[in-house]
Order: C-alpha cells, then structure tokens, then sequence
C-alpha cells in the first residue's frame, strides 16, 4: 500500500512540475501519441493471427478502398487543431486536445513507411521506419519534457545574441552532418544533448547514406571499405534493432517481401520479352539486318 502512495504522490509532483512549466499540454499529447500508437499496433498484430479471428479487421469503403489508420490519424489532428484554438489555452480543454492530437499524432506516424514510399509497405522490410520513427517523435517529446533544451537564445546584448546565433549554427550544422551520415537517432537525440550529436558527427558515415555517396565511394574506396565493415548487414546492432522492431511492431511478413520479389522478376521479364519482340521486327523491316 505505501507503494502506491509514494507511486501516486511522485506522479502528482511530476505532473505538477509539467503544470508550473506549462508543459501538460505536451504531456498529454505524448500520452496520445503513445497510447493510440501502442493499441493500433496491438490492432494490426491481432488481425494478422489466425488465432484471432474476432477481432475487426481493416475498414474497406464498400468500392473496395482501403482506409489507412493514417486518414483517421490526420483527421484527427486537424479537429484536435481546431478545436484547441477555440479552447485558448483554458483548461481542461487544452489537455483535451492535447491528448486527441497526440492520438492522431500516433495513428498517422504509425504509417510512417507510407509517406516515404506512396504504398503499403506497412508489413515489409521498409515498413520498419515507421518504427524508428515513433521512437525518435517519442524521445524528442521525452526529453523536452525532462527539460532538456537544444539551444539558449539569449537577448542581453549584441554580444550574446551573436553567441546565441554561433550556437544555434554550430548545433544545426552538427546534427545535419549526424543526418547525411545516416545516424539519424544520434543527431535528433543530440538536438537536445550535444555531446551525442558531436560524436555521431565525427564517426564515419553509414555506406548508403549521402555523406558516403558524396565522399566515399571511388574518391576514396578505403574509407567506403571502412564504412561497409563498420556497418555490415549482420552486425550486432542491427541485430538488436530489428529484434526490438519485431517485439514493438511485429514481423515483416515474407509473402509481401516474396510477392515484391516476384512482381520485380515478372517485370523485368516482360520488358526483356517487348525488346525481343521490337528487335524482330526492327529484323524483318530492315532487309539489312534480316541478311545478316
């Protein structure tokens, strides 16, 4: 019993701290966020078992279109939106919002995967950056709320707003080396604690990423080498990412990746068939070439 008391006394402090630095807004659209984040992925798991056949599957227009939880998701956001200017910051309807446009938050960068790629691939290898996406959006709203703070700008005088601009510029130009270097957790992770933008900025870049396609490569095939044995398929790391991706967002599944497989091979047959076929004709309409 006493635990629960010192449980719920340290949540009442927490959630009073958030109040005094007028944060419960973002606390509760973090609560959204991961809260409707967490059950749709319970959702989308459930209708792929066949253990459970109850559970309602995807919502299909009576045309035959499929609704993404993504439209649901920035539908939303939008109502959440409007309805939080109208509440103008007076409470609880500032939390209200805050919560129902963490929800949508949560619905629509769940379908991450689908921005990028304009398809479904929510379960295929690429549908994973919707994964690694939730947990960058959820870490920056974390940290903001434990009060860590990118950068201080600072008004005083001449002298400190230019020390603040220096700042600012030196912060920016470090995580965006971070992200050409495809070490996209170190630089928004170090938007907020520099030292972890610094060192992802000064380690060697991942060999897909632009800093790679830019300075590796054949102007310097040694440090491409380097970058491809760092960062090679079955490293450990990688290991733990996916199984971590696989515990949070479920198995990509092999069908889709073998139906994309197939999809790829069916086409490039068909165009090798249409060359074949163009080149006899070429053949039969070219005396020349039907001699030869």
């Amino acid at each position: 019993m006493s635990t629960t008391l010192v449980t719920a006394s340290f949540v009442s402090d927490l959630y009073d701290n958030f109040v005094d630095n007028e944060e419960q807004g973002l606390f509760w659209v973090l609560c959204g966020f991961i809260g409707s984040f967490a059950f749709i992925r319970m959702s989308t798991r459930l209708m792929r078992s066949p253990k459970v056949p109850w559970w309602p599957g995807s919502v299909v227009s009576d045309s035959g279109v499929h609704l993404h939880h993504l439209v649901f998701g920035i539908v939303t956001m939008m109502a959440a939106g409007a309805f939080g200017f109208l509440s103008l910051g007076r409470s609880p309807g500032t939390e209200i919002c805050a919560a129902f446009f963490g929800i949508g938050a949560g619905l629509t960068i769940d379908e991450f995967a689908l921005w990028v790629h304009l398809e479904d691939v929510y379960w295929s290898e690429q549908g994973r950056s919707s994964i690694d996406a939730t947990v960058i959006a959820a870490a920056g709203m974390g940290l903001v709320l434990i009060g860590a703070s990118p950068i201080t700008f600072e008004t005083g005088s001449p002298g400190a707003i230019a020390g603040s601009i220096l700042t600012c510029a030196l912060v920016f130009g470090t995580v965006a080396i971070c992200f050409a270097k495809g070490r996209w957790l170190h630089g928004w992770i170090g938007f907020f604690l520099y030292p972890l933008a610094l060192y992802g900025a000064c380690r060697i870049g991942k060999p897909n990423s632009a800093w790679a396609r830019r300075r590796y490569g054949e102007r310097r095939p040694k440090k491409q080498a380097k970058s491809e044995a760092r960062f090679h398929p079955d490293r450990r790391t990688d290991r733990f990412k996916n199984a971590f991706r696989d515990i949070v967002g479920g198995k990509p599944s092999e069908g889709l990746e073998s139906a994309k497989d197939e999809a790829l091979a069916a086409t490039i047959e068909a165009r090798d068939e249409v060359r074949e076929r163009a080149e006899r004709v070429a053949r039969a309409a070219d005396p020349s070439q039907r001699d030869s």
